[in-house]
C-alpha cells in the first residue's frame, strides 16, 4: 500500500471516529442486514454496548460501540469498534486465533505487551497484532485512551455481545458458569491467557 493511500485510509478512519456532531447522512443499521449498507457514523453512534461485571470483577465500567461488523453495515470481512479504556485500566493477555487486529490509540498513553515485546504507546501509536499474537494493553497515563480497532475477520464481536448489554440495559454480572461457556463458545475468536 503506498503511503498516500495509508494516508487517505488514516483520515478516514479519523473522520469516522474522531468528530462529535449532528449526524450526517445515514442511519446506523443495527440487528441483522441481509446486504452490505454503507454507513457514516458520527463518534457517538452505533451499537453502544455496557460491559457486564465477571467473577472478581463486578461493575467494570467499560463500554464501547461496535461500528461496523455484519450487524452493523452488513460487512462480511471486517470488523470496527471504537472503546475508551480509564486509567489504570487493562485489557488482559489474550489473543485472537482467527483474525489479525490493529488497535489505533486516539488518545492517551498505554503499555503495550505484544508477544515477548512490552513498550509504550502514546496518542497516534498504531498496534498491529497479527492473529495467534498475545496482546495486553494498560492505560499507564492520567487521561482515558480512546481506542480504534479493527479486526480483519468477524467473530470477536459476538464474543463482545455475550459479555455485555446494549447501553440502558440492566446489567448482571457474569456468574462464573456463564463466563466459563461463553470463553469456551467463543475459542475460535478469543482466548484469554490464564493468570
Amino acid at each position: 500500500m503506498n503511503w498516500t493511500r495509508f494516508a487517505a485510509v488514516i483520515a478516514c478512519v479519523f473522520l469516522a471516529c474522531g468528530f462529535a456532531a449532528t449526524p450526517l447522512a445515514l442511519a446506523p443499521q443495527l440487528g441483522t442486514s441481509a446486504k452490505t449498507t454503507p454507513l457514516i457514523l458520527e463518534e457517538n453512534e452505533g451499537e453502544r454496548r455496557a460491559v457486564r461485571g465477571w467473577p472478581g470483577h463486578p461493575d467494570p465500567r467499560e463500554s464501547f460501540i461496535l461500528k461496523v461488523d455484519p450487524k452493523n453495515g452488513g460487512s462480511s470481512r471486517l470488523v470496527f469498534m471504537t472503546a475508551n479504556l480509564a486509567p489504570g485500566g487493562e485489557i488482559v493477555t489474550h489473543k485472537h486465533p482467527g483474525a489479525d487486529e490493529i488497535l489505533f490509540l486516539e488518545t492517551g498513553t498505554a503499555r503495550v505487551q505484544l508477544g515477548d515485546s512490552v513498550r509504550e504507546a502514546h496518542a497516534g501509536a498504531t498496534v498491529f497484532i497479527p492473529a495467534g499474537t498475545w496482546v495486553s494493553v494498560s492505560n499507564i497515563g492520567k487521561e482515558p485512551i480512546k481506542g480504534v480497532t479493527v479486526f480483519s475477520s468477524p467473530g470477536f464481536e459476538d464474543y463482545m455481545r455475550d459479555v455485555s448489554v446494549r447501553e440502558g440495559e440492566k446489567n448482571v454480572p457474569l456468574s462464573e458458569a456463564e463466563d466459563a461457556e461463553i470463553a469456551k463458545r467463543h475459542s475460535h475468536a478469543v482466548i484469554y491467557k490464564e493468570p
